[in-house]
C-alpha cells in the first residue's frame, strides 16, 4: 500500500473507473460484477448515469438471500440503499472522513455534474499519513455497532 502525504482533496485519493449497475439488473448480476472486480459496493445509476442508489454485498446477503428472495429474480432497485451519502471530488478529505464516521459507512460515491466520477473508501483514507488517525477513528465508529456472537 502506497502512503500519500499532503493529500487535501477527495479527487487525490478516490478510485476512478467505477463499475456501476442499473436498477433493473438482478442481484445475481450485481454479485457477479462484484466478484469479477473484487469490490463490495456498486453505485446504482440510471441510463443517463445519474446515481439512484448504492448496492453492497451486505445488501445482497441481508435483503435478498436472508429474506429468501431469489437473486435471479430480484432487481437491484428492490434491495439497494436509496438515500446515498455522496461527496464532491473537490471536497476536503476531512469532510469525507467525518461523513463516513457520522453515517457509519465505508464507501462514498464521488459525484460531479450529477455523474459518478469515483469512489472513496475508508481504505483510501487510510493511505494518507495525515489521516491515519481520522480513518482509524471512522473505522472504529463504523465497527462499533458490530456485535460479537
Amino acid at each position: 500500500m502506497q502512503v500519500k502525504e499532503n493529500v487535501r482533496h477527495v479527487k487525490e485519493l478516490m478510485s476512478t473507473g467505477v463499475v456501476t449497475v442499473t436498477p433493473g439488473e438482478t442481484a445475481v448480476r450485481a454479485a457477479h460484477l462484484m466478484a469479477r472486480h473484487n469490490i463490495g459496493a456498486l453505485p446504482v445509476c440510471d441510463l443517463d448515469g445519474k446515481l439512484k442508489g448504492i448496492l453492497t454485498d451486505r445488501d445482497i446477503v441481508l435483503r435478498c438471500i436472508a429474506a429468501d428472495n431469489d437473486p435471479e429474480n430480484t432487481q437491484v432497485s428492490d434491495i439497494m440503499t436509496k438515500n446515498v451519502i455522496t461527496i464532491s471530488p473537490e471536497e476536503d478529505i476531512r469532510k469525507a472522513s467525518k461523513l463516513m464516521a457520522d453515517y457509519q459507512i465505508r464507501r462514498l460515491p464521488v459525484i460531479e455534474n450529477e455523474q459518478v466520477v469515483g469512489m472513496l473508501s475508508l481504505g483510501d483514507l487510510a493511505r494518507t499519513q495525515k489521516f491515519d488517525m481520522e480513518a482509524s477513528k471512522a473505522l472504529s465508529e463504523i465497527s462499533s455497532n458490530i456485535k460479537k456472537l
